[in-house]
Parts: structure tokens; sequence; C-alpha cells
């Protein structure tokens, strides 16, 4: 093997990159086989598992200016909270909810949605136990009550607004984060976001918001994490949000979180950050996992051991197509549709990492948030969905309530 590099420094240079690739992404995808078959068992809290009752809870959205957005995540909270609270940067009209408007002049170290994150927590009086944060764009499901835990980390499944690519890749995306129901069994939870999270009111106040941060939802937990030990749940009643409305916005997306989550990397033990950062690097470079591949069977007998190389990257490759598989089952799809997600997965996990490859090269500092469209607009582009169906949803059951599973591709069921 020495001799071979020593001979051939070109070639052996560019064998030793693939195999540094090939290892990282491998580190990665075993991990998260790791997370997702032995440390998820019993790691699924039940919409009806839960300890703590609704009345218990405080709900705020939070959100800009989005008023008709706003509005139908507030109609789709169950009845039994009467505690609903719009936290807005500018003056808006809802319906069922009380609206507080983030003062101009309001200072703290948080910048963006943490600023009005921080200021509603100082601002906006809660006697409840918990306090769930919703993104604007939230539709609560199967919400019956919380698992007792100090941060509870809702499911997601998000709605298609009209991009089918965009919405291709969140169905990958709920795939990969399966592992989150492993996330109990770490002392430091990977992130929390998506769907909506519900703090217990005592730990907010201990740990504050008030950290300048674009992913504050992760910023938070790994902040109390490392402050003292924390109980941890998911609990898998599958909020439905809204898959970005194009490429692009999910890509600007894709890079934030991406560059937030590197940014604040540092507050993580030694211990964890050689599994944060190969993951972030695995999310990047997953779409040179077929250039692996093809290098492998181009230039077999290379260099030593590329037999492997070409076993192995074949291996990884197989994952991404795994990741599709449990978003589609995540997703309630019909078994039948499978093989024609399967099929898509290339067009799914491209345009998902191009945004976190353009985070990694070029990391951002501010936050923007990403576009939304109205409940009109959502239940018109898809079939399964009638006029009114989302002022309509009570919050307590699916948002189309019928059994068995979805028989539509971009449909919603």
């Amino acid at each position: 093997m020495i001799e071979f590099f020593l001979s051939n420094p070109l070639v052996g240079t560019v064998v030793l990159g693939l195999w540094i690739a090939l290892v990282l992404y491998g580190f990665s995808a075993l991990w998260w086989l790791f997370e997702a078959v032995v440390l998820a068992r019993g790691g699924s809290v039940g919409p009806d598992d839960v300890e703590w009752d609704l009345s218990d809870v405080q709900v705020r959205v939070m959100t800009i200016d989005a008023e008709a957005v706003v509005q139908g995540t507030v109609a789709s909270i169950p009845d039994e909270i009467e505690d609903v609270h719009v936290v807005a940067e500018a003056p808006i009209d809802v319906e069922g909810a009380t609206v507080h408007v983030v003062p101009e002049s309001f200072e703290c170290a948080a910048t963006n949605k943490g600023r009005a994150v921080e200021w509603a927590r100082r601002n906006v009086p809660c006697s409840k136990e918990y306090v769930l944060y919703l993104d604007e764009d939230t539709i609560v499901t199967d919400f019956h009550g919380l698992p007792d835990a100090d941060v509870v980390q809702f499911t997601e499944k998000p709605l298609y607004t009209g991009s089918r690519i965009a919405y291709l890749s969140e169905v990958f995306r709920v795939g990969y984060q399966f592992e989150q129901f492993g996330f109990h069994r770490l002392r430091y939870p990977l992130y929390a976001w998506g769907g909506g999270v519900a703090i217990r009111k005592s730990l907010e106040d201990e740990i504050t918001w008030d950290r300048a941060t674009i992913t504050e939802d992760t910023n938070f937990i790994w902040k109390a994490a490392d402050r003292r030990d924390i109980s941890f749940a998911v609990l898998d009643t599958r909020f439905r949000n809204q898959a970005p409305p194009s490429i692009r916005s999910m890509i600007k997306q894709r890079r934030r979180w991406i560059s937030g989550t590197r940014a604040d990397g540092g507050l993580l033990p030694l211990r964890y950050r050689p599994l944060y950062h190969t993951r972030i690097v695995a999310w990047a470079l997953s779409p040179l996992v077929p250039f692996l591949v093809v290098a492998a069977v181009a230039f077999p007998g290379t260099a030593p051991g590329m037999g492997y190389y070409e076993l192995f990257s074949l291996a990884l490759l197989g994952m991404l197509f795994v990741y599709m598989l449990a978003g589609s089952f995540g997703y309630r799809k019909s078994p039948l549709l499978w093989p024609l997600y399967l099929a898509l997965t290339p067009v799914a996990f491209v345009p998902h990492s191009l945004g976190a490859l353009w985070g990694l090269l070029s990391p951002v500092e501010t936050f923007e948030v990403t576009e939304k469209v109205e409940p009109e607009t959502v239940e018109a582009v898809n079939d399964d969905l009638s006029e009114g169906d989302i002022a309509d949803h009570d919050g307590t059951g699916r948002l189309r309530d019928r059994s068995g599973f979805d028989s539509s591709l971009f449909g919603d069921d």
C-alpha cells in the first residue's frame, strides 16, 4: 500500500480523498442506524400517552406579520387550550388569540426570532406548566396533552404547497429525522426543530433565550443540557407545517439551519463534536455519494482496496434510499407508492443537500423567514383538502380523519 502511494502520488491522493469521504459519510450513516434501530426503542410517545392535560399548556405562535397564515395555525389549536398568544413584529389581527407586538425599543443579546421569544418570556404572563412554541404555519394535529419531560419535541409532516421537488425533499428529511426517537438516550439531543417544541416553563426561565443565534431551539436545548440533566421526549403527533413553496426558499432554509448549528457547535462537549461535525459534512456532501460509486466502478483495481471501496460505497448509496423509505412510512404513504418514492430519491436528496453545502461553504449570520403561503393556497393545491378544512380543524385529530394509507403522490392524508 505504501509503495503504491509513493510510486503514484497523484492517484494516491485522489484515492485517499475518496476513502476519507467514504469514512465520513459511513460514520454518519452507521450512527443513524444505531439511533433509529437501537436507541429509538421506547423513544416514541403516542398522542394519548400523556401526563399533562391541554389545560396545562400555554401556546405562543411566533411570526413577523403573516396574519392569514397565523390565523390558520390559531384555528387548529384545540379549544381546551384557552391561553393562546401570538408574538409578532408588527400589529396584526388574529381571532382566538392575544396578539403581542415586540417593541422596537426592546434590547437583549438574542437577535431576530430569538429576540422575540426572549421578549415573550419576559413579558407574556404564564402560569402553566408548559409553553408550546409553534411556527406561524404549524397546523396542530392529534394533540391531547404532554408527557412529563422538560423538553417535548413534536414530529412533523410538511404539507405540499406547490413545489413537488421541495415536497419530495421534505419526505426525505422526515425519514432522516426518525433518529429523533433515539435522542431521549443522549445527554445532548442533537437538534430540536420542526413541528413544535414544548418547554417546561421553569426550565425556560432558568435557561432563557437570551443568546445570539439563528437556530434558537437547538441552542436552547444544548444550553439546558449543559446546565443540568434534562428529560427529552418525542411526541409522535405529526403536526402539519408547510413544505417550502419553491426550491429557492428551501435551499435558503437549509443554509440557515446548517449555518446556525455550525455556529453553536461550540456548546457541545468534545466527545460530541466529531459526531456532530461529521453529520454536517455528510449532509452537505451527500450528493457526492453516487460519484463515489462511479469512481469505484470506473477505476477497478486502480489502488489496493478499491474492491472493498465499491462495496462500501454501494451500501452508503443504499442508505439514501433507506431515509426515503422511512419518510414514506412517516407520511403514511401507500406501500404501492413506495417504489415510486424510492425511484425519486435522487430528486429529493440533491436539493435538500445543496442548501447545507452552501451553508458549509458560506455560512449566513442573519435570520430569514422561509416563505409561507395562505391556508387557502394549501387547500387549493392539495386535492384531498377542501376549502375551509384548515379553519375547521380542531387540532385533536388528523387534518383529514380517515383510516388507511395516503394514496396520492403529492397530496395530503
